[in-house]
């Protein structure tokens, strides 16, 4: 394994950990870890196997839950975004994939707790409660996806030019 991809995969190991800590609701690097890996791993597989993993490791810890399959497909999704950042990767594609992928997952992982829950009447409608009751998480999550992302792309450009190992030519 060469230097890149071994920092690449701890950089996201350790930006999982900020979920098991104490946080505000919804603000967590989910987004920001599933976009980094699309847009710094030049191996596709990989640019999803490590994201993945770190945030199932993380599942497990805080546990398991019927909305998961919702979360994951969303956390997919938001990769495949990050491969789009990775073709011309600069500030004003970073911020549109930020918020488009946060809007992405709102909408991917509250229809799974209208799915799910129980809470919500199976029509139309209770879909509707279902979005506007998460309406509040929304800024939440959009404000840690923001500063995640945030995080993760300006403290690695900055460590690919501090460590010129890192670049991805090498």
């Amino acid at each position: 394994m060469n230097s890149r991809l071994i920092t690449l995969s701890l950089i996201i190991f350790t930006i999982a950990i900020f979920r098991l800590l104490p946080h505000p609701p919804n603000v967590s690097p989910i987004a920001a870890m599933a976009l980094f890996g699309g847009a710094y791993f030049s191996d596709r597989r990989v640019a999803f196997l490590v994201p993945f993993l770190a945030l199932l490791l993380s599942d497990i810890f805080l546990g398991l839950h019927d909305t998961m399959v919702y979360v994951y497909a969303g956390f997919a999704l938001t990769v495949v975004i990050g491969f789009w950042i990775r073709k011309n990767m600069n500030i004003g594609r970073i911020a549109l994939a930020v918020v488009g992928s946060s809007v992405l997952f709102f909408i991917i992982s509250n229809f799974g707790a209208w799915f799910t829950s129980g809470l919500y009447p199976m029509t139309i409608d209770g879909l509707m409660q279902a979005y506007v009751a998460a309406i509040p998480f929304f800024q939440n999550s959009l404000l840690g996806n923001i500063a995640f992302t945030a995080l993760l792309f300006g403290g690695f450009a900055a460590l690919q030019r501090n460590v010129p190992v890192l670049a991805e030519n090498n």
